[in-house]
Formats: C-alpha cells, structure tokens, sequence
C-alpha cells in the first residue's frame, strides 16, 4: 500500500484552510498544499501529485463536484482518491458524492484533532485494510 503523506487540501474558506492545514501538518504530519479554488487545484495538482485529496463541496465558479470531474481528466490524477468535505451531508448525498468518484465524505466542522486519524482511517478502508 502506498503511504498517505501529501495531501491536497480545496477550500475557499481561509480560517477552514488554516484549521485543516495546522491540523493535518501538526497532528497528522502530513504536507499540505491548500487552494482556494478548483481552478487553483487543477494549476497544482499535477506538480505538487497528491496522495488525496480533500474537496470542498460548495465552492464559488467550480465547485467540489466540478472539480473533481477536471481533475479525472488529468491523467496524473484520474485515480488519486477524493475526500468530499461538506457541511451538508445527509445520506443520500454521501451517496451521490460516491457515485461522482468520492471515497468518502468528512462533514464540517470537523475536529481538528481527529481529521488526520479521520483521513488515515479512509485511506486504509480504500486500501482494502
């Protein structure tokens, strides 16, 4: 299995950014590249090949949805897994979320001192541990 170090975190939301960044590299030590944007996602995605991603959902111009159909047409990325974060997250959303190509969906406000356990826990089930 590969190890889960570089995350890619898409949020416009600065206080949420800074949250989930010092969360994630503190707790988690991960490295964390932030974007406010899909765009801004799709221009560093490829450089920075995260291991995941994590995606807001609500997003102003392209959200989380969008996003993660441009991103599947980067070849680099078509299979790098998606974590949809989202405020809103009733069952048949987490469904749907599914059905687009997320692994899972974390809801907001998360806690920062589990996100990174939360994350870990994701990836290993993805992983098939």
């Amino acid at each position: 299995m590969m190890a889960l170090n570089k995350i890619l975190h898409v949020e416009d939301e600065p206080d949420i950014q800074e949250v989930a960044k010092l969360a994630l590299e503190s707790v988690g030590g991960f490295t964390v590249e932030t974007c406010s944007s899909g765009q801004e996602a799709l221009d560093k995605a490829t450089d920075f090949a995260p291991d995941i991603i994590l995606l807001d959902v609500m997003m102003p111009d392209m959200d989380g949805p969008a996003t993660l159909q441009e991103l599947r047409k980067i070849q680099e990325l078509a299979d790098t897994p998606i974590i949809f974060m989202t405020a809103k997250a009733q069952t048949h959303e987490i469904e749907k979320f599914k059905e687009l190509g997320a692994i899972d969906v974390i809801t907001k406000p998360f806690d920062p001192m589990t996100l990174a356990d939360q994350i870990r826990d994701i990836w290993e089930k993805h992983h098939g541990r």
